[in-house]
């Protein structure tokens, strides 16, 4: 992976996160129940040496953990850290996004209510208001901490009470 020409920059940040594709692809699997290392291997049709590097990578970046005890990677169970858990909203927004480029009806998987079986189309919005975020009325402006070149292309906005 390289290293971000602009190492402030918030989008920057999430890339050198999730680093990989597949990293994405594997977080969706243990969201979705699938803990296992022998289930998420078949899922995504690993070797088991592919797959120990990968879990191991997300592993020590803090993304996912492992059930102490098994000594076999075989038998390994994994979930989500708190860092990690933070990344499902992007998920769904993204499986979101490349279903809006399909008909209804080519549709492989579908976000759904699970009481309703209603399928959910996801958005992003302010937690404090409940406001859509993707409107001309957010805009990013620069942060306390803003090396020069996000200073000098994202104006400060002074806060309103």
């Amino acid at each position: 992976m390289s290293k971000a020409r602009i190492p402030d920059c918030p989008l920057a940040r999430t890339v050198e996160t999730i680093g990989h594709w597949w990293t994405l692809e594997i977080l969706h699997e243990v969201f979705d129940g699938c803990t296992g290392f022998e289930s998420i291997r078949r899922n995504l049709a690993l070797s088991a040496d592919v797959l120990a590097e990968r879990m191991d990578h997300l592993t020590a970046k803090g993304l996912l953990e492992s059930e102490a005890g098994a000594e076999d990677s075989g038998d390994r169970e994994y979930r989500p850290t708190a860092r990690g858990r933070a990344l499902r909203p992007l998920i769904l927004v993204m499986a979101a996004y490349g279903n809006h480029q399909l008909a209804p009806e080519d549709r492989s998987l579908v976000l759904v209510d699970v009481e309703t079986g209603v399928a959910a189309d996801p958005v992003v919005v302010d937690r404090l208001t409940g406001r859509p975020l993707d409107t001309a009325d957010f805009a990013f402006a620069r942060g306390p901490k803003a090396g020069t070149a996000i200073a000098a292309r994202y104006p400060q906005i002074p806060e309103r009470h």
